[in-house]
Formats: C-alpha cells, structure tokens, sequence
C-alpha cells in the first residue's frame, strides 16, 4: 500500500459543518480550537493540513507559508458560510512548517496575520505560526486527574508558587536567551517543589507573546504554549512531570486585553472583530492594549473554548484571571471622555459580568474542582459567589486588600506599628465574604517596590526576622497561600525577566535559614487541616488577642473540625523581648511547641524556649486559662494543642 495512505489511514477528515458554523455563530462551539487553526487532516486518501480562519469581513484570504515559498496567490482560501469562515486543504504539508493568513481587505489593503488558533509560534522576534499535532502524547497522570477531581477545593491545601519559567534558572549553555526547555526545566522545579512542598506552580507567561518585557499578559497566540522554552510536547511534558510529582498547574490567563502587534488580533479583517471597534470600549490607553469585545458571540467563544483548550489538551488545573477590575469597570484606568457608560449609565460593563458567569457556568459547571481564580482589586461584591445567586463564579479571588495592607504595615519602623496595629486583623472582618488566596506575587518586587526582605525595617538581620514573623502570620491567616519565586529564601534585587533568582544567596545563613523556615511552615500548613480545611469561616480562625498594639503582637488560633490538632500562633512584631508574656488560651492543655523563628537554623538568635507549656486556671485576654512565656525579639511562635 502507498505509504501516503497508510499515514492518511491514522487521520481523520477535518471539516466545518453548518452545525459548527452555527453554534460558533452562537458563542457556544466549546470545541472550536478542533475546527479553527491548522490541523492534519486527510481528504481522498492524501494526508495534509486543514486551514480554517474567521475572517468574516475580509475580500479574500490566503494562505502563505514555508509550504508555497510564501507564494500571495497560490492557495486562496473559500468562504464556506455567511459567517465568515474561511478553509482550504493543502495536501502535504509537514510538521513544523510556518504560515500565516494573508487578508484583503475590503479596501484592497493586505495584512499577514499569525493564526488566532495556532498551537505553535515561530521563536520570536519572528511571528510566524508553525504547523503541530498535539496528539500522540503520551499522559500517565491519572491518579492526579482522579485526586483532583474528588473533594472540594475549599478544604483543600493550596501553596501556589508563582514561576516565570525564563528567569527562574538560566542555563548554563551560555546562549544569549539563556533559556531551559520546558523539558529540563520540569526536572529541576519538581526537585524544587517537592522540597519546598508546594501544593501548586503558577506559571506566568506561557501563552505566545512577542516582547519579553509584558511577562506575557500581552498576548498574540492564546492557543499557543510560547516557543521560547519548546514545542507544545515539551509543555505537555512538565504538565505531566508536575502531576507525577503530586504539583498543580495554573496557568496566568488574559482575556483582559491583547497586544497591538500587526500579525495579532487587532484590526483582524480590516474590521474590529476581537476588539470592540469604540475606541472607548476597545482600548485600554495606559496600557496600550486592545480590549475584547465581550458582547460579540464569537469572541466570547473564543475566549472560553481557550480555557477549555488549556484543561482538556494539557490537563492544566487552573487559570489566575489577571485584570479582572479592568473588565468589570468601563472607565478603570480612564479619565472622563475615555469611556463609555452602560445602558444605565453607570461604570459597570454589564457584558464583561455576563462573560464570567458565562465562562464559569460552562467550565466549572463541566468541571468543578478546576481552578478559576480572579485578581481582583476592588470591593466588587461575590466574585466567588454562585452564578445562580447573581455571583461571578470564580473558585478564589486574591485578596489584595490583604497584600495591601500587609506590605504596608511590614514595611514600618517597629515604634510605628502600634500606630497601624488594626491593618494587620482587617482582613478578617471581611473574611466571609469570599473565598480568598492570600497573594505576594511579582507585582509586589517589581518596579521600585523592593524586594520583599528589603521592604523590612531594620539591620540587615532584622530583616530577615521580620519576614520571618510575616510569612507566619500569612500562613497561619485563614486563606490559601501564593508566593512568588525567590521570596521564600529572600531575594534581595527586585525581580527582572532578564536574569535569574540569585541563587547564590543560599550559600548565606539568613537566605539558607529563610528557605528551611519556608519549608518548614508549608509542612505545617499540609500536614495539619485546621491550616486550610476551613478557610472561610470563623468556625476555623479564632483571635486570642487581636488587640495587644501597645507590644505589636498578634496570636489566634486555627480550629479543626474534629478538635483534635488546633495550631495557636503568638507573633511579636517588634524587636522588643517580652519578659513572662501571659496568653489566655481556649483549653487546659499542654501547648506543644511545633516551630520557632527564633531558632539557630532558620537565622535566628538561637533562644532557648520551652518544648511544652501547660496551661494554668489563670484568666486572660477572656479565657479561663492562659499560658506565659518570654516572647523573643521578632519571634513568630506555633504551637499544636
């Protein structure tokens, strides 16, 4: 048999129907990345490719590449449908191969466009797509999907660690770029993680983007792992390496707006066909950025079947929806004149709100404990609430109001901190009111903020204490966890995409002592569920005393739901020691000591302090009992009971 047809016989025929039209037209075609894009296909026994654009106001479309000597006139394509789908079949054409769309436009110009549903980008500063087959990978995660799909994520552990894959590690090759395959990469972040004991990654950045410098939120391929670190087999491969190790993957996601760049969505057909054609709609002006049309159906279809795409093809197990307020409010980061109110009049973009519970409603619905995590910086009431009680439907919102108020109060001189005592229990006010991840991403060490150990006060090792009393409180703080790489052993530089972590701090006491001292309160935080199994409520979170400003400490208590293994935490935010410090606690028990910031091999001065202390029938702070002890200097202090 010809050997042509043998290859073909593995193949299926690729096809666009009126049914695919029709629910495309709809906004409902979940699976349109299967029909849209470049996909092998066979048609009378000849294996070759099935392009497939939408392009509805476009004269007539081509299709040029590496196939044709980029030839503009060769292989046009075919309106199929009155929506403005456009197909061919080109016998032949191999894997890896670069292409583009070539559109006319109505008015006789011509634009060369990247394809919006490609799977594979040329390396930049080309902006090509390339020809790829996702099938044939070879998944054994399983036991993961399985165990991640059993259970409710609210009372589940979640440590994510925030990772820009191109600066995490460079490579010791040389090469300009620096730049680990996804492949090598996998191997040394699972070590990493499985030491730290991270619930999850969160990478930034893996959709294709041209410019380094936006850390990818300026997205050109969103149905593209970038080809800066491989092909997207070798993204399947860390996916899958991850899940073998027991770690989540979250995917940053941008449906907030997209990169201007002329072979991207923008100006797609000569018309406006992603972005909304108002420029007061459809521009954000600081940024610089084109936004999405939420309204128009087909947009909205693209934008969930991505999700989808990113769940279904690489097992991803959540997205952080980056810029949420920026959709919800149609004049965020605009001056008057450059919005547009609601049919209200108000500052609501009713359409925006109509997409979350649209892209919730369709993914979680299908897919409950698939993460969908909203950065949203306002006070925008039930983010995390119930579609069917007029909620957007996200699993988690980042409390920025937490983060806010952390840094702020961190970064005090020590004698001003009882001046700004209540920043630090605010959040518990309103800790009800959604379902919170408690985030020190990039955004906090980059431009000019500091690092976190150097927003501390004080010498260079009061800083670390300081930090090291900080990540207590944000641990032992109801809410799921999120750190960003380099924090957790004490990066000193800002963070920059150009270079790598200094990994060479470690060979320092105070980093070394930092990064044990990390490891050490996300053991804790796994190995005992009052940390994480209810995380929403006061039935698991407790103040002690939330009101002892005049000595800059804070101690509460997180409940279990059978009682058994509570955890106390005592802090001192100050460099102050206090002497015989008496803490009225919930039980008569004996308190046994489970981690000390003070000791030798976390950085710090080596106190002694008691392995256990039992509680004596003296009232205080409204208990009946209470225990007493000297309170170091910077000292963070947790105890199971």
């Amino acid at each position: 048999m010809d050997k042509k047809i043998q290859m073909a016989d593995k193949l299926e025929t690729v096809v666009i129907t009126e049914a695919d039209q029709y629910l495309f037209a709809q906004g409902t075609h979940y699976e349109i990345y299967k029909k849209l894009g470049a996909h092998f296909s066979v048609e009378n026994g000849v294996k070759g490719v099935f392009f497939a654009v939408w392009a509805p106001n476009a004269a007539a479309v081509h299709v040029i590449g590496e196939f044709n000597g980029w030839n503009e006139s060769s292989h046009p394509m075919t309106k199929i449908g009155p929506g403005g789908i456009h197909t061919l079949f080109v016998p032949d054409v191999e894997e890896g191969t670069m292409y583009k769309f070539l559109i006319t436009t109505s008015e006789g110009w011509k634009l060369y466009k990247a394809d919006p549903f490609a799977n594979y980008a040329e390396m930049r500063p080309g902006n090509a797509s390339r020809v790829t087959n996702l099938q044939g990978f070879d998944w054994n995660d399983e036991k993961w999907m399985t165990e991640r799909d059993s259970g409710s994520l609210l009372e589940k552990p979640i440590a994510i660690y925030e990772c820009h894959i191109g600066s995490w590690m460079k490579h010791p090759n040389g090469t300009p770029d620096g730049f680990y395959n996804y492949r090598e990469f996998a191997d040394r972040l699972v070590e990493y993680l499985k030491e730290m004991k991270y619930t999850h990654v969160e990478l930034m950045g893996i959709a294709e983007h041209p410019f380094d410098g936006s850390w990818g939120y300026q997205v050109t391929g969103y149905y593209a792992p970038t080809s800066r670190y491989g092909t997207p087999k070798d993204f399947m491969y860390l996916v899958n390496r991850l899940h073998a190790a027991n770690v989540g993957v979250i995917l940053d996601w941008v449906p907030a707006h997209f990169a201007t760049d002329a072979h991207g969505l923008g100006c797609f057909d000569g018309r406006c066909i992603f972005e909304h054609p108002d420029p007061r709609l459809g521009e954000h002006p600081d940024w610089g950025t084109k936004i999405f049309n939420y309204g128009k159906t087909e947009v909205k279809n693209f934008l969930i079947a991505n999700v989808l795409f990113w769940l279904r093809e690489f097992h991803i197990d959540g997205i952080r929806v980056d810029a949420v307020a920026s959709m919800l409010y149609l004049d965020y980061g605009k001056k008057d004149g450059q919005w547009c109110p609601n049919k209200y009049g108000g500052n609501k973009n009713l359409e925006a709100i109509e997409f979350f519970k649209h892209l919730n409603s369709v993914v979680r619905g299908t897919y409950p404990n698939f993460m969908t995590i909203a950065e949203e910086s306002t006070a925008w009431p039930q983010v995390t609430g119930k579609v069917e009680e007029d909620g957007l439907g996200f699993t988690f919102k980042w409390n920025m109001g937490w983060m806010h108020d952390f840094c702020e109060y961190m970064k005090l001189d020590p004698y001003f901190r009882k001046d700004n005592h209540y920043a630090m229990t605010f959040a518990m006010s309103y800790n009800e009111s959604e379902n919170y991840i408690l985030p020190l991403s990039h955004d906090e060490v980059v431009h000019l903020k500091c690092s976190m150990v150097n927003k501390m006060p004080g010498y260079h090792t009061d800083k670390y204490a300081n930090l090291r009393a900080g990540y207590t409180y944000m641990f032992g703080h109801a809410g799921k966890k999120l750190l960003f790489m380099g924090q957790d052993f004490g990066q000193e530089r800002e963070w920059s995409e150009e270079r790598e972590l200094d990994w060479f701090l470690l060979e320092k006491p105070l980093n070394s002592g930092l990064k044990a001292y990390v490891a050490e309160l996300l053991r804790i935080y796994r190995k005992y569920p009052c940390m994480y199994s209810i995380d929403n409520s006061w039935e698991g979170f407790e103040w002690l005393n939330a009101d002892d400003s005049g000595r800059s400490t804070y101690s509460f208590f997180r409940k279990s739901k059978t009682g058994k293994n509570n955890l106390l935490f005592v802090i001192n935010m100050t460099p102050m020691r206090w002497e015989n410090y008496q803490l009225g606690v919930p039980e008569k028990k004996k308190y046994r000591l489970l981690l000390n910031s003070a000791e030798e091999r976390f950085g710090g001065t080596g106190s002694e302090f008691p392995e256990v202390l039992e509680a004596k029938a003296e009232p205080a702070n409204y208990k009946d009992y209470s225990i007493t002890f000297d309170l170091e200097p910077y000292m963070a202090a947790v105890f199971v009971f």
